[in-house]
């Protein structure tokens, strides 16, 4: 245990220091070099006075600090990524509810749409838009209660076309009793079948549908 963490502790000095001389052309240890250099070399009748350099070594150093705390802060935060890759990879085959608005829909079987209204309306529209945000069906929900509910869409457009396999997203908003608009908050819902990396962020795969791993609520298994 003791050693691998001074063996880490090293590794980070080291990649520190190296950065900080590719950025800066010296790190703390060529300066140092530099300054015992001018001492060897200086005239002793007229020696000078080290407090200036003692003083940009110390300034320099403080930098190398810098340094090795980014150093190891990227350290912790690619471990931090490694372990986030282990648990995303865990929920492939698992069925998840997460939240958002985007939907697979595999060309064939009809799609549940979850949803949740923050209160009671009189009157509910459902409204499905495609890839490109264009959309392509509202659906009349009527009054809905407050509350958790879903609505199986069949995967067709306004005029009764089957519409090809892909991704689609939706909302639902109304209005309840005393006129004011009530917007659903919506969820993605599926079976996750791969996962994906993006800049850092692990995504959740349901068919053509990409979730980040962050907004999953709930994962279930059949």
């Amino acid at each position: 245990m003791t050693t691998a963490v001074t063996s880490t502790t090293s590794t980070t000095t080291s990649t520190a220091a190296a950065a900080m001389k590719q950025e800066l052309g010296m790190n703390k240890d060529d300066f140092l070099k530099l300054f015992i250099a001018q001492l060897q070399n200086q005239d002793p009748l007229s020696p000078q006075d080290p407090t200036e350099m003692l003083g940009q070594l110390a300034q320099l150093t403080q930098v190398e600090q810098a340094y090795n705390t980014t150093t190891a802060l990227n350290n912790l935060l690619s471990a931090q990524n490694n372990n986030l890759a282990l648990s995303s990879v865990g929920l492939i085959g698992k069925d998840i509810v997460a939240l958002g608005s985007q939907l697979n829909f595999d060309g064939t079987n009809s799609v549940e749409l979850s949803y949740q209204m923050p209160s009671g309306t009189t009157a509910t529209t459902l409204t499905i838009k495609d890839a490109s945000g264009t959309t392509i069906r509202t659906i009349d929900l009527g009054a809905q209660a407050a509350g958790k509910g879903t609505y199986a869409w069949d995967g067709t457009d306004g005029q009764g076309n089957q519409l090809s396999a892909g991704a689609y997203s939706f909302s639902i908003s109304g209005t309840d009793a005393a006129g004011a608009t009530q917007t659903a908050t919506t969820f993605t819902t599926g079976r996750a079948d791969g996962v994906t990396f993006a800049e850092g962020v692990a995504y959740i795969t349901i068919g053509s549908v990409l979730v980040p791993f962050s907004d999953v609520m709930r994962v279930s298994t059949t």
